[in-house]
């Protein structure tokens, strides 16, 4: 089934679906993205998504080209049209198309796209189950990774040495301390405290990330954020990521070293569960 997309105002068949050999988002990763999971044909914290985008659109000094409630009633079009039960919305905004040149364009009209991702059964994805096996990869991105840019070409190269040495995913280390995962925030779990890195320029901001903090919290889980190192979260007694499509996955082996009983832990499984649950109560 050919999918519907949106782009620029218009609601096409993705083979249709048209942008500017001069956008600068094709030409300079000049543009930003967000990506909303979808649970039961709702969406999974739009208004976290919304707010992250409005930053990152801020700090390119770029304009959105629709409003908040524009956008919701966007992808809400997407998923029926679409039928999209368990998914995911994405989305990408970008400075817009003009003759290439380093310096912004001034009279550039910013390019809206969105398109859908149907996957059914997201929620119980066998790696929740199972576990990742992540490797270690120095970071080697640009500075500002709070920016929730299109530049993803290093992180899917991470994800490709990973693939090479038989592991899911990699974990990126700078200065010898964890920063995050490819496309994830990361997690160990030692003595019952949850250890992750603290917010700053070096990591994305997650939307999931801060959910499953204050879930963690609410459920008297303690919590501590700073860095660590990869030798520290293989001592770790558990370890996981978060993510929009990722929700809450535990992560047994990294470096090929065992990760507490090498099973999913109940730190991560419990989080897991209490976030999908509020998430399906709270979606929109």
């Amino acid at each position: 089934m050919m999918r519907i997309v949106y782009v620029n105002g218009e609601y096409v068949p993705e083979n249709e679906a048209k942008v500017s050999i001069f956008d600068r988002g094709f030409l300079f990763a000049d543009g930003v993205y967000e990506v909303t999971s979808v649970l039961g044909g709702k969406l999974v914290d739009f208004s976290g998504h919304a707010a992250r985008l409005r930053r990152s659109l801020d700090e390119l000094v770029m304009e959105s080209p629709v409003s908040e409630d524009e956008l919701l009633a966007i992808h809400r079009e997407l998923v029926v049209r679409n039928g999209i039960e368990d998914g995911l919305v994405y989305l990408q905004v970008t400075r817009g198309a003009a003759d290439r040149d380093f310096v912004y364009p001034t009279d550039a009209t910013p390019t809206l796209v969105l398109f859908t991702q149907s996957k059914p059964g997201m929620a119980d994805a066998p790696m929740a189950r199972t576990g990742l096996s992540v490797i270690s990869i120095p970071d080697r991105r640009w500075g500002r990774r709070d920016i929730k840019t299109v530049q993803l070409l290093y992180p899917s190269m991470g994800k490709m040495m990973a693939k090479a040495e038989g592991a899911d995913d990699a974990w990126m280390v700078e200065e010898d301390r964890v920063t995050e995962g490819t496309s994830n925030n990361a997690y160990i779990v030692k003595d019952g405290t949850i250890v992750t890195r603290q917010l700053g320029e070096e990591i994305l901001h997650g939307i999931t990330r801060r959910a499953v903090l204050a879930l963690a919290r609410e459920a008297q889980m303690k919590v501590e954020e700073r860095t660590f190192t990869i030798e520290e979260a293989q001592a770790a007694d558990e370890a996981f990521v978060t993510s929009a499509s990722a929700f809450v996955t535990p992560v047994v082996r990294i470096d090929g070293a065992t990760v507490g009983t090498g099973t999913p832990g109940p730190v991560a499984t419990r989080l897991r569960e209490i976030y999908l649950e509020e998430s399906r109560r709270a979606a929109i």
